[in-house]
């Protein structure tokens, strides 16, 4: 079903995140001990996270409050490297599994659970970069969401 042209090697663990933070210094960025809370805080949530729900496990792991505005700045920058993605539906984070790929986002979202698949199809997101480009419009960055139900709920 996932068609893209190259296979991914998705590091886990502590592998993703020396993946993550090896992407960030590429893009000309510091690994702070904040951006390192927050990114470690994201990769721990199995569904879409808020800013407000990062914010609140960044503040429990640190025991002190962190705002969510602080963690949104870190968002978009790890939005803008390729750390996370950006589900627009949820206004939600995932951590990306391979940073040092960059591919359109086709994300699958269950309307019942939240639960959130992210499929990489270069062929189809490559279709929507021309029918786009072919209207004039120059896409960006396509993120295609599919709202629906997702096998465990249907």
């Amino acid at each position: 079903m996932m068609a893209h042209a190259h296979d991914h090697h998705e590091p886990t663990g502590l592998a993703l995140v020396a993946a993550a933070e090896a992407a960030l210094v590429k893009a000309g960025e510091q690994w702070t001990p904040m951006r390192a809370s927050v990114f470690d805080a994201l990769r721990g949530f199995a569904k879409p996270a808020s800013a407000y729900d990062i914010a609140d496990a960044v503040s429990t792991a640190q025991g002190r409050r962190v705002a969510a505005n602080s963690v949104y700045r870190i968002l978009d920058l790890f939005v803008a490297a390729n750390l996370a993605r950006r589900v627009e539906s949820r206004n939600a984070y995932v951590a990306n599994s391979h940073p040092e790929c960059l591919h359109d986002c086709i994300f699958l979202v269950c309307d019942r659970c939240g639960q959130t698949v992210h499929l990489d199809d270069d062929r189809l997101t490559s279709g929507v970069r021309d029918a786009a480009a072919a209207t004039g419009f120059s896409p960006e960055r396509p993120v295609i969401e599919v709202r629906g139900t997702c096998e465990d709920c249907g």
